[in-house]
């Protein structure tokens, strides 16, 4: 009696990099409804994870045979085989730092820099998505009518939130400097309430700092934006906007630079629409010209 055919191997997503990347994929390359679908989901493939094929089809405005033939464009049997290899795939969103070294170790140059630069075209395109623009832009009013707006982030991304702050100070006036030591967050945050707004930044493995800062800010009463990297993140929950900017690509952390360019452009957004920004900027810089903060470059020898 001859054996049964070897049943192939799932085609199961290597990360959750690569599950966006086939999302994108397919967002091109599949039928109309299959392909919005796909590239709702490549902003959101939480959502893919942990939904039925009847959720999933509602929150996205599609219907349940869409979700089902996007399953199996993905390579997968059926909706759950791809639901289960989604759900591993963001599993490794918490692979360790040096997990991600070690994958990076013995790929040549030209095959590594080419997979760096997809990521960093598809990060900005990412950005840019409707979504995630029409998710930015709420945020606007949000922060301008606020009373004073704080920005938290610690370690890596403490970088993104001084940027923030001290660039958000320049040209508006309720901005307040990111605390730069630890035990200084909960002194920063003791006096703000409802009329305030805190920007919380973390990703997996989320900071404990940042997430007790955002329940402190909820407690109290203040919005908080949540720029984070899924809608499971604990300082999502109650937030009043949350922002997934991409984090694409074989680094040996999950990529800021989608992060850094979402705060730019908000940033670009809040000073298009505040008329005393253009002025507020000049009198700090001329102030600075004047004290001798910034060297004059060497002059040109090109010419």
């Amino acid at each position: 009696m001859p054996a049964p055919p070897a049943i192939p191997p799932l085609p199961a997503f290597a990360d959750s990099d690569d599950l966006v990347a086939r999302l994108r994929q397919l967002a091109e390359s599949g039928s109309p409804q299959v392909g919005a679908l796909a590239i709702w989901l490549a902003d959101r493939p939480e959502e893919l994870a942990f939904h039925s094929v009847r959720t999933l089809a509602t929150r996205a405005g599609a219907n349940a045979n869409t979700v089902i033939r996007l399953s199996r464009a993905l390579g997968f049997a059926g909706f759950e085989p791809c639901r289960a290899a989604a759900q591993q795939a963001l599993r490794s969103r918490a692979l360790t730092y040096g997990a991600r070294v070690g994958a990076l170790t013995g790929r040549s140059d030209a095959e590594l820099s080419a997979e760096l630069h997809r990521a960093a075209r598809d990060t900005v395109e990412a950005v840019f998505a409707p979504d995630l623009s029409a998710a930015l832009l709420s945020c606007v009013p949000l922060i301008r009518n606020a009373r004073q707006v704080h920005c938290i982030g610690v370690r890596a991304c403490f970088g993104l939130a001084s940027c923030f702050s001290y660039v958000g100070a320049l040209a508006h006036a309720n901005f307040v400097p990111t605390p730069a030591q630890p035990g200084l967050i909960m002194d920063t945050l003791a006096d703000c309430g409802g009329r305030d707004v805190v920007v919380a930044i973390t990703f997996a493995h989320y900071s404990a700092e940042v997430v007790r800062a955002a329940d402190v800010a909820r407690a109290q009463g203040a919005k908080v934006i949540a720029i984070t990297d899924s809608h499971s993140s604990p300082i999502a929950r109650g937030a009043a906007a949350v922002l997934r900017p991409p984090m694409l690509g074989p680094h040996v952390m999950p990529s800021l630079s989608g992060a850094f360019l979402l705060i730019e452009t908000l940033l670009a957004h809040l000073a298009a629409q505040d008329e005393q920004a253009q002025t507020r900027v000049r009198r700090f810089e001329d102030r600075l010209l004047r004290l001798g903060a910034y060297v004059p470059g060497a002059p040109d020898q090109t010419g």
